[in-house]
């Protein structure tokens, strides 16, 4: 199963997002109104698992959307607009967690690879489900959350767009500013770490 099949967006989708900006930059509020409704999902699972902090992450997540409603009009390319936002959380998270002095003791560096390019699917499909099937799923759901605290933040930035947006590997690059290798590096690690944070959980 691939990225954009566990959580990420389809290509309607984010069809739909640059029809958006689109007639928002051609002065359509309607659209505009829409395009951060549509945002607000994105920025807030994005802040609140790149942050690390609540209080970080609401700051982010109102910082991304007052930008899209301030700035969507300036964007040069529409198609760029998910990993203009996403840059737009990420900053602002790295400028908060400054603003803390650093990140947590827990959140410590992962050097270790094993290489193993398998994809930990981070959500769980409810369709269809037991009560028990869901209670079990939930409880994954927060190890899984849990496991990617305990990551570094530019890992957690890597592995969120990666898996959970269903971004490429030149997007991710992009998105964070480092080179293609880098990012599958760091994702081959992060997916490492939290296989070996999941299975201390069970």
């Amino acid at each position: 199963m691939t990225p954009s099949e566990t959580t990420g967006e389809t290509a309607q989708e984010q069809d739909q997002y640059t029809q958006l900006v689109r007639a928002a930059m051609a002065g359509d509020a309607g659209a505009l109104e829409e395009l951060l409704a549509r945002s607000q999902s994105v920025v807030r699972r994005f802040s609140n698992t790149v942050c690390g902090h609540q209080a970080d992450s609401e700051d982010a997540a109102q910082e991304a959307l007052l930008k899209t409603y301030r700035y969507v009009q300036d964007l040069r390319d529409p198609e760029s607009f998910r990993a203009w936002l996403y840059r737009t959380v990420k900053n602002a998270c790295l400028i908060s967690r400054r603003k803390r002095a650093g990140e947590p003791a827990h959140l410590d560096s992962i050097d270790a690879a094993d290489g193993d390019e398998e994809p930990i699917l981070l959500k769980v499909r409810a369709a269809g489900k037991s009560p028990e099937e869901l209670a079990e799923n939930a409880k994954l759901r927060e190890h899984l959350r849990d496991a990617l605290l305990k990551l570094p933040q530019s890992h957690r930035v890597v592995v969120f767009l990666r898996e959970m947006e269903g971004l490429s590997t030149k997007e991710v690059a992009e998105v964070v500013g480092i080179s293609e290798d880098n990012v599958k590096a760091r994702l081959s690690r992060a997916r490492a770490r939290l296989r070996r944070e999941l299975a201390d959980m069970r």
